[in-house]
């Protein structure tokens, strides 16, 4: 198999993925799962994901479709990268075992069927906030919880961050 053609084989469909994490718990292996754009790829964003694997064994990414990044209001010109573009440089990552594109403003479908062991992600969210209208809510969370998973906040890496990386792109 070619080196491309194992990348390609890392972003799948829900059913796929499903079946994926089932052998995996067999296996014994934990599961990590985490969300975003990741649309011009960083040195915050590796080192967020790096940490993120470290919290299990396999690290799943919910990757926001080109429309789901859109409806965010990041920007007219965002994403920059299409959702091809973007998984397909997410999944070179060696840490990361498979990539899923979700659609909707947030990943709850995409939690809710997977139930990770681990959700994850960045310091500006709280683990512990349980209002679903607050900012600092992680999507999720509760659905994690309940079956005995646990919620993580990262810290995030200073100055690096895809919004101010395209404003230096500016200057």
């Amino acid at each position: 198999m070619s080196r491309l053609t194992f990348l390609q084989n890392k972003i799948i469909e829900l059913d796929d993925a499903k079946r994926m994490l089932a052998m995996w718990r067999m296996k014994g292996d934990k599961i990590v799962f985490t969300n975003g754009c990741f649309d011009i790829l960083h040195k915050g964003h590796v080192t967020y994901l790096a940490e993120a694997a470290e919290e299990g064994t396999r690290l799943v990414i919910g990757l926001n479709t080109d429309s789901s990044v859109r409806s965010q209001g990041k920007g007219e010109n965002r994403p920059i990268n299409d959702q091809d573009a973007r998984a397909l440089v997410i999944a070179a990552l060696g840490f990361v075992d498979l990539v899923l594109f979700f659609d909707e403003q947030t990943p709850i479908q995409l939690i809710n069927e997977l139930l990770p062991d681990v959700l994850v992600k960045g310091a500006d969210y709280d683990p512990n906030e349980t209002d679903p209208n607050s900012k600092k809510f992680i999507v999720g969370s509760d659905i994690v919880k309940a079956n005995r998973g646990k919620v993580i906040a990262i810290p995030l890496v200073d100055g690096y961050s895809t919004t101010s990386i395209l404003a230096k792109g500016k200057k």
